[in-house]
């Protein structure tokens, strides 16, 4: 879309524009416009930004005074009008312009050769050209753009009629709001392609959705769906939704497309236009091979890496390249005969649903975990998933004995994505969850604002076993060559009952079993014994206090000369500390006012385990000094703990959450909620990776 000089040229305006700090003015909005466009097609649809999220916003927010101050000037595709205004009341129907037809499915290399055949002869040619590119796994859409504006939004319904959803689609970034067909001497023409949510963000919105109590969703798909169709606009813009285009099924040229560039002939061109419009078409990933076995080979290749890819696909699609030969072939009543889809190794599966195991984790939560008639899916076998809590039970409708469908897609974990309820026979049970503790019988509790039951009997063998397993692990008081089996196995032979247990341990014994020779045993003796002077922070976070993340524990350690200290203070003082809040201040206090934690605190100092904070100097005159750090998203040029390393050498801290008194955000690859979170607060400083660098060198 943007050639080497416009880059270079936009790249300069938007340098000018920050560190000039120009202000939006009606002489210089197009400009600004133009600006924003750019980097919106830059960060959306190239995926490699140039500015900063901060930068961006800092632009954008001078584009939204000025129109706010001058609405006469406003444009329907200015940057500020994807922002929906409030609720959307209904979603009327409308009728695509050309049906959107399903296409016919093949599942090997037979399938593909049957359908080679029919267009050769249909064709008269010996040999066809053809187009491959992924199915996505999303939701169908189809734009229509009239005199380069974006005119509609549309879901698939029915594949002649579907709802229309213009506000919802305008949230989508890399959809343009307006293009340049006019170029091309069209002046309207539909475009069908897939709304998607990727993996790392789908997760993301995932685990959001678990923190707050509600059952997680079961595939991106559903994902993207469910939020074309949400009322509250500006909630479908926080989904961080993409779009790929993939087909142009109806065109009409304008007045002067005499005058204009020369339309593409090839569906492969009609891509490539798509692309240098501002579009994100399947340009990067398409291929072209002349004749059926150069595809069989791409498509059964391409399979084999699916799971690295950003998204999901369910298969590919072969098309007929030349335009005109696909008007030739022509269409059946249900799909074309030029296009046919290759799909892949299923990823769903039914099966039964047998029985129910209730497991208690570290906090005591309890889990309800699903045992299933062992069945494939994406060629692994599955007979356990994790139905999360008794809401979701509830929500999927589930039942002992039922049949339900399944879904596992490439490294997300299994999840049920619903059950049959019409092919009940009446002998099915109700999955009753339990009142009482199923490993020590004491009653569980829920608390009025969560969705987990939970165990409070702290010395309860399940809570016990995870307590350690955390207290051994490498964030904590990283104790090598133990690890989850061993604890596990040390327990149930009565060598390891608690916490303190893990210095206690009678090695003569251990000798004994098998896989413990004696450099085994040296070797553990040795981590063990090293273990003992971890730092503070370290020895906190591995107690598993509820609420308390390894930053929370260095902020905790650094306020403290001894850790039995946390006796004595209030909630009240607590909440004093940096990022700890009501929640946490209350978790640590009720931790200590425990007298049997108290008291494993103790033995574990007179096993020799050094409670005291030996505490480095502080580092002041840093360049650092009194501002706060928070790190989020993949960093390239730094391990996190490296990078954290740093600020504190140079005199500046890490906070845990975004809050007021966070002063910069370090925003690495695929930033999530922290990253939205902080750009509602002004004072918060937006930086990359690069300018965290300069900071710590300058």
């Amino acid at each position: 879309m943007y050639n080497r000089e416009q880059t270079k040229e936009l790249q300069e305006l938007t340098e000018k524009y920050i560190k000039s700090n120009i202000t939006c003015e009606t002489s210089n909005v197009n400009t600004l416009r133009d600006i924003l466009r750019f980097h919106e097609y830059r960060y959306y649809v190239q995926n490699e930004p140039l500015i900063s999220d901060f930068e961006y916003d800092s632009l954008y927010k001078k584009l939204e005074k000025f129109e706010t101050e001058h609405p006469e000037n406003i444009t329907p595709d200015s940057p500020t009008q994807r922002v929906g205004a409030g609720l959307v009341k209904d979603f009327p129907k409308v009728q695509h312009l050309v049906p959107m037809l399903s296409l016919e499915n093949s599942y090997n290399a037979d399938d593909l050769l049957d359908w080679d055949r029919k267009c050769r002869e249909l064709s008269s040619l010996d040999v066809v050209e053809y187009s491959v590119e992924p199915k996505f796994d999303g939701a169908s859409i189809s734009l229509i753009y009239e005199n380069d504006l974006l005119n509609r939004g549309a879901t698939r319904g029915d594949g002649v009629v579907g709802d229309e959803i213009t506000v919802n689609t305008k949230q989508i970034k890399s959809v343009p709001l307006s293009a340049k067909f006019s170029e091309y001497g069209i002046q309207q023409i539909e475009i069908r392609g897939e709304v998607l949510m990727n993996k790392n963000n789908f997760k993301r919105y995932n685990d959001k959705l678990i923190e707050e109590g509600i059952p997680p969703l079961a595939n991106p798909r559903n994902a993207a769906a469910g939020s074309l169709r949400i009322k509250d606009t500006a909630e479908v813009g926080r989904r961080n939704l993409e779009a790929f285009l993939y087909h142009v099924s109806y065109m009409v040229s304008g007045e002067s497309s005499m005058l204009s560039k020369k339309q593409p002939a090839t569906h492969s061109g009609m891509i490539d236009m798509l692309w240098h419009l501002g579009f994100r078409s399947p340009q990067r990933e398409m291929k072209i091979f002349k004749g059926i076995d150069a595809v069989i080979n791409y498509v059964n290749d391409f399979e084999a890496g699916r799971d690295n890819l950003p998204y999901e696909i369910d298969g590919m699609v072969i098309k007929v390249n030349d335009l005109q030969l696909q008007d030739k072939l022509g269409m059946t009543s249900h799909h074309p005969r030029w296009a046919i889809a290759f799909k892949f190794k299923a990823r769903q599966a039914t099966t039964k649903l047998i029985g129910v195991e209730f497991q208690v984790g570290r906090t005591g939560a309890v889990t309800p975990v699903a045992k299933l008639e062992p069945v494939q899916v994406g060629g692994v076998t599955v007979s356990s998933i994790s139905i999360h809590n008794e809401d979701y039970i509830t929500e999927k409708d589930l039942m002992l004995g039922d049949t339900i469908l399944i879904e596992r897609a490439g490294d997300v974990i299994p999840q049920i994505v619903k059950s049959f309820a019409e092919l009940r026979k009446g002998d099915e049970q109700k999955i009753i969850f339990p009142k009482h503790c199923p490993v020590c019988s004491h009653v569980l509790y829920r608390p009025a604002e969560e969705a987990v039951w939970r165990c409070t009997n702290i010395n309860c063998q399940a809570q016990v076993v995870e307590r350690i397993i955390h207290f051994v692990s490498k964030d904590a008081m990283d104790i090598r060559s133990f690890g989850d089996a061993n604890v596990r196995k040390f327990y149930e032979l009565g060598f390891l009952k608690d916490v303190p247990g893990v210095y206690t341990l009678p090695f003569d014994e251990l000798s004994k079993l098998d896989g413990f020779g004696e450099k085994s045993i040296t070797n553990l003796q040795t981590n063990i014994e090293a273990s003992k002077t971890q730092p503070l922070h370290r020895i906190i976070y591995g107690l598993g206090i509820r609420y308390v993340g390894e930053t929370t524990a260095k902020t905790l350690a650094n306020n403290v000369e001894h850790l039995l200290d946390f006796i004595n203070l209030s909630e009240e003082v607590l909440q004093q500390m940096e990022d700890v809040g009501v929640k946490v201040a209350s978790s640590i206090h009720s931790f200590f006012a425990d007298a049997a934690n108290v008291e494993m605190i103790k033995k574990l100092e007179v096993l020799g385990v050094h409670l005291k904070n030996e505490k480095k100097a502080l580092t002041t005159g840093g360049n650092l000094t009194g501002q706060t750090f928070l790190f989020t998203g993949t960093m390239l040029k730094f391990k996190r703990s490296d990078a954290e390393a740093l600020v504190e050498k140079n005199g500046g801290k890490i906070v845990s959450g975004v809050s007021s008194k966070l002063n910069y955000l370090v925003v690495g690859e695929d930033a999530g909620s922290k990253l939205e979170k902080a750009k509602k607060i002004n004072s918060i400083k937006i930086i990359s990776e690069e300018e965290f660098e300069k900071m710590v060198s300058s």
